[in-house]
């Protein structure tokens, strides 16, 4: 189990309602989320490594745990367990990029490709990214019955990538990518470059975005092979935080441009009978990188059953991009469950995304990371759109005693992911 600093933010908050003098009610008691040691609560490899080191202090939000890089290259504020093994995977594929920049291999390419026609191959060399600064967001919405107001935010999505004022999410890669598209080739050399690596050749990350294009440019430009590769400390997930799934990226985006990715996309969403603007509202939305969006849209086409247009207004509404993540992995809990025991169907409750069994079950994904009995919890659990239906959370994370039993209480039947598939 994982444990929490022994001072008051582990204790328990008092809630209770006015008490009447006459007749008194019973004090209602929730917990707040806790405060982590990290190097108590992660594998030492996640905790720290050649390139990087996590902050000793790692605060819940009652859904994931909060965590802070310091590496090499810059400070990183991960959202999530989830979050943090990504960034650590990205850290260790800049060095290994940076070592290769080092190489005289890669100043024979640099020597070669001095003659090509590209100034932002010079910006990247000159001027690297700066580190990635995220502020922190908590996805607690996802579990809150209050409306999604999903036409609102599809519609700022679209208008904000139409206006370029959209999130720098979605012009990641368009550095020297950008520049050199009509150079056959060299958008394939990125690709392969990232699939050596093993990350997600469309991560939100700009450090590493100009790191690829940079040594990728330089031997594509030479002429010369490009050999990389990166050995990640710890590629699984915290044992004290209940060892969550990394999921696996999906080959074909290493086979195949942006723009066939989202051609494949839109046929996809289209397959499913989904509103031509509401497909142009997803593509459109600069929270969902293109990676984040093909992995629902794959997703949803295997969860072959009715309600999937609800779950595609969410996809459209997602405000943040670590929402978007949560929601990418909500919906492979879902794929996964359908695969063993198929859903009749899926629903949309608020912002909650849900499969449901022929006899009328409803499973509710929790990629999470410790969840505590907050009053957010306890309304969740007491939601009277969900009541009437027998309820099971598919649980891919940790929940505190207290959670345990107050779901248990209301009536909510707990699977954990890896013994439920």
């Amino acid at each position: 189990m994982i444990r929490s600093l022994p001072i008051h933010l582990a204790g328990f908050l008092a809630t209770a309602g006015i008490l009447s003098a006459q007749t008194p009610q019973p004090v209602v008691v929730h917990e707040l989320p806790p405060l982590f040691q990290a190097s108590q609560a992660l594998p030492p490899g996640l905790f720290a490594g050649p390139h990087h080191r996590v902050r000793e202090l790692a605060q819940g939000d009652g859904y994931l745990v909060h965590f802070t890089v310091d590496s090499d290259y810059g400070t990183f504020e991960c959202v999530g367990l989830r979050d943090l093994q990504r960034r650590v995977r990205e850290i260790e594929a800049i060095a290994s990029l940076v070592a290769v920049s080092k190489s005289d291999l890669f100043a024979e390419g640099m020597k070669k490709s001095v003659e090509a026609p590209i100034e932002a191959v010079k910006r990247i060399v000159q001027k690297p990214g700066e580190s990635v600064a995220q502020v922190p967001h908590t996805v607690g919405h996802f579990f809150s019955k209050i409306g999604s107001g999903i036409g609102n935010a599809a519609r700022r999505a679209s208008e904000g990538s139409s206006s370029g004022t959209g999130s720098s999410s979605r012009n990641v890669g368009k550095g020297i990518g950008g520049a050199v598209l009509s150079i056959a080739g060299f958008d394939k050399a990125r690709l392969d470059c990232a699939r050596q690596l093993g990350i997600d050749p469309y991560t939100d990350n700009p450090r590493l975005q100009e790191e690829i294009e940079k040594v990728t440019w330089a031997f594509f430009a030479g002429g010369l092979p490009l050999k990389v590769g990166v050995t990640v400390a710890s590629a699984g997930a915290s044992r004290a935080l209940m060892a969550t799934e990394v999921v696996g990226l999906p080959e074909d985006i290493y086979d195949v441009t942006p723009s066939e990715l989202e051609f494949r996309d839109r046929k996809a969403l289209e397959a499913m009978g989904i509103a031509p603007a509401r497909i142009d509202a997803v593509l459109a939305n600069p929270n969902l990188s293109i990676t984040v969006r093909h992995r629902m849209v794959q997703s949803l086409t295997r969860l072959n059953v009715a309600g999937r247009a609800e779950i595609v207004e969410v996809m459209a509404a997602c405000d943040t991009i670590w929402r978007a993540h949560f929601l990418r992995d909500g919906l492979h809990l879902l794929e996964v469950r359908h695969a063993a025991r198929p859903y009749q169907a899926c629903r949309v409750y608020g912002r909650l995304a849900v499969g449901q069994l022929a006899d009328g079950t409803v499973e509710v994904p929790a990629p999470v990371d410790y969840v505590a009995w907050t009053p957010e919890m306890a309304a969740f659990a007491s939601r009277d759109d969900l009541v009437q239906f027998p309820r099971r959370l598919i649980l891919d994370g940790q929940l505190s005693q207290r959670t345990t039993t107050e779901l248990g209480a209301a009536g909510w039947e707990i699977v954990p992911f890896r013994t439920a598939r």
